[in-house]
């Protein structure tokens, strides 16, 4: 079995826009490492818009920003993040597994 050929964090990204079908053709282009990156850079760019959000929210300024808003993008982050760690903590017991077999 060719590592290359394991698909479905695609699901993660999925999980992080509601509303986003997932394309079978372009599920077949991106490889397990593309997706995978590609993942935790939206897991990133959802982290760095709360801090953006929080900031704009304590500042104040020209484009006021409600609290709601905040929490909103908060909790959007925290469980980007969190289902990041789960997936992470999956992947590494099912390597750990396939290393205790015997071949």
């Amino acid at each position: 079995m060719n590592i290359n050929d394991i698909k479905g964090i695609e699901y993660l990204s999925a999980a992080l826009e509601p509303g986003k079908k997932i394309n079978q053709s372009q599920e077949q282009a991106q490889g397990f490492g593309d997706v995978l990156k590609d993942a935790l850079n939206k897991v990133n760019t959802a982290q760095l818009q709360a801090e953006q959000i929080t900031h704009n929210f304590v500042v104040g300024g020209s484009n006021d920003v409600e609290l709601h808003q905040v929490i909103l993008a908060t909790e959007k982050a925290t469980l980007a993040l969190q289902l990041t760690m789960q997936i992470r903590n999956k992947v590494i017991d099912a390597y750990q597994e396939i290393m205790r077999m015997q071949v």
